[in-house]
């Protein structure tokens, strides 16, 4: 990544950063799934399918205009395998047109120097790569030794900012391969972050105390970058719930390829509304709504964007919150009825 390219983009976050702080009114972060088919069968992951078609480019063009309509800062391409949509250029680049920072999220197999090029041309800010371990196997074939001939076209090539995530838990037989990646990682000039693999519904599954080890040895590598603000983690690895104030729904969206909201990946199905009618009383309703599954939660994403407001604003039972933010009809009925005749 250019000097010049790391400093502008180190601006852009301070100012989204600073708006999250200043307003609650805004999306923050929003995840998109341009296709759920991925090429890849892992063997903990629960968001791909094999036979799904991509999402049409003028559908994703539409929803990203909501999304700009929200004033959402930043929106991250997701999947399944986002990079086997044969139009995410052009996705990437309507994300950008908007002045909404871009992010990529991706399991590394497709990227070669022209495709690396394509993206920069697009405008692609971020990229992260999640690799599970050093050698394939069973469970997953994300490996640094497939991988690494990708990373080193990514360290000549890219003019984006990339972070590689190593994981602990979850069937991931040799626990040691997530500092082996986070070395290669720091080694090519990349941020590196760890995570906790979620079970089915993406809470807590506690770490062994080899795996525990581990993970904190990770996280002493490049924890001066922006990535690490992943204090939840400590709790996670501990086996221990973690207090917080998850903004999903509100401050974070996650659009599923069918176009509707809901909270994370993890928890799809609520509230399950088309995103082209959600509307600010959906985000206010979701922002003071307590989730369930906040305490045993390990999705990285949502945490750093509960951050911005876990300081404010306390949250309360969906029924209280539905009380407290009244459906759209309902409040023009009241606005009529408070009207002068």
């Amino acid at each position: 990544m250019r000097k010049s390219t790391f400093l502008k983009l180190k601006l852009r976050e301070a100012a989204f950063i600073s708006k999250a702080l200043l307003s609650t009114n805004h999306v923050v972060l929003a995840h998109i799934i341009p296709m759920r088919r991925c090429n890849l069968a892992c063997g903990y992951c629960n968001e791909y399918d094999q036979t799904s078609k991509p999402v049409p480019l003028d559908v994703m063009k539409r929803r990203i205009d909501k999304l700009a309509e929200l004033d959402t800062s930043i929106v991250t391409v997701s999947g399944g395998e986002p990079m086997m949509h044969p139009q995410l250029d052009d996705i990437i680049r309507h994300v950008r047109s908007h002045g909404i920072i871009a992010g990529l999220i991706s399991n590394g197999y497709y990227f070669t120097p022209d495709r690396i090029k394509r993206l920069n041309d697009a405008g692609l800010e971020y990229l992260q790569i999640s690799i599970d371990n050093v050698e394939p196997d069973e469970v997953s074939r994300k490996s640094l030794r497939v991988l690494d001939k990708k990373l080193r076209y990514l360290a000549e090539h890219a003019d984006f900012h990339i972070n590689i995530n190593s994981v602990i838990g979850g069937g991931i037989k040799q626990p040691e391969d997530a500092l082996t990646v986070a070395k290669r990682a720091v080694e090519l000039g990349f941020s590196t972050t760890v995570g906790v693999i979620h079970d089915e519904d993406g809470t807590l599954k506690p770490l062994t105390q080899k795996e525990k080890e581990i993970f904190h040895a990770v996280k002493k590598l490049g924890n001066k970058d922006h990535a690490r603000l992943n204090w939840f983690q400590d709790s996670i690895a501990e086996g221990k719930p973690y207090e917080w104030r998850c903004r999903s729904g509100s401050r974070y969206l996650y659009i599923c390829e069918d176009g509707k909201v809901h909270w994370c990946s993890q928890q799809r199905g609520y509230p399950g509304i088309p995103l082209e009618q959600y509307a600010m009383e959906d985000f206010k309703r979701e922002y003071m709504t307590e989730k369930w599954c906040a305490p045993t939660c390990t999705i990285q994403c949502v945490h750093q964007v509960g951050i911005l407001d876990n300081w404010r604003d306390p949250q309360v039972s969906e029924a209280e919150a539905r009380k407290l933010v009244p459906k759209k009809k309902e409040a023009e009925r009241v606005v009529q009825i408070l009207r002068p005749q």
